[in-house]
């Protein structure tokens, strides 16, 4: 079942054209890699997905409807997380912040709705759950590590309930090991949620995703999958030296669907 549609989207920042001709299908529980240059309109492409910004041309339907009718389905972890260690706020606290609540409240309760809820609380701790991290949740975020940072912010993401989760940039400060937990964390979510992520992790990316874009302006690869054709031997993968391993395994094609 396809998800998210992207046709014929282009975009220009002050008539810098930024993506171009982008043709793009995401299906139910795909674990899709974005991938190309610092510049090359990855994370704007996100944002077009995330209605951030505007679409100048083509279309992007998420579940058959434009993005602003279904952000509830999307979690997102944005590429920047760094915050101010010395604010005092708690790891639980950061994940009810990502809660969409339904329950039935009388008008009075949401305008003077002071403190959480039990059930915006049992979200939060089911989300830390998941992640691994519900043990530190009356810890202050800052006394967190990088990593472990990371994944209250997945967390948070999480506690939307959402179908598909996008990720941006997710394990750019964190160590080689940290790199590693966080991947196979999303793994074991992409059982059950469809998994976009923008990563210049090369190497970690051709052990995990199971399709991959890559974006220069124009889309070049998609629907590569390494699971079968390409094993990663444990080094580091330049962008370049992947390129060729997929040139020898699909044909070069710009903005090619699944």
């Amino acid at each position: 079942m396809s998800i998210v549609e992207i046709k014929n989207v282009s975009f220009s920042y002050d008539k810098q054209k930024v993506l171009e001709n982008i043709n793009l299908t995401v299906y139910e529980k795909d674990f899709l890699a974005i991938i190309g240059p610092n510049g090359g309109g990855k994370s704007t492409l996100l944002k077009l997905i995330l209605g951030i910004n505007n679409l100048q041309n083509g279309e992007i339907k998420i579940y058959n409807n434009i993005p602003s009718k279904n952000l509830s389905h999307i979690g997102y972890v944005p590429q920047n997380t760094n915050i101010n260690t010395n604010f005092p706020i708690r790891v639980i606290d950061v994940v009810m912040m990502g809660h969409i609540s339904n329950e039935k409240k009388q008008w009075w309760e949401k305008l003077f709705k002071i403190g959480y809820s039990i059930h915006d609380i049992n979200c939060a701790m089911s989300s830390l759950a998941k992640v691994g991290m519900e043990k530190f949740a009356q810890m202050k975020i800052g006394s967190l590590s990088g990593g472990q940072r990371q994944r209250v912010m997945i967390a948070r993401a999480l506690c939307a309930n959402p179908k598909i989760l996008l990720l941006d940039e997710p394990t750019s400060s964190i160590d080689v090991d940290g790199q590693k937990q966080i991947y196979d964390l999303l793994k074991i979510l992409n059982n059950s949620i469809t998994i976009i992520v923008v990563s210049h992790d090369i190497s970690v990316i051709l052990k995990y995703a199971s399709k991959v874009a890559h974006i220069n302006k124009v889309l070049t690869f998609h629907n590569v999958d390494f699971n079968t054709t390409i094993k990663a031997d444990g080094g580091h993968f330049c962008e370049v030296e992947m390129l060729q391993m997929l040139g020898n395994k699909v044909e070069h094609k710009k903005g090619c669907g699944c």
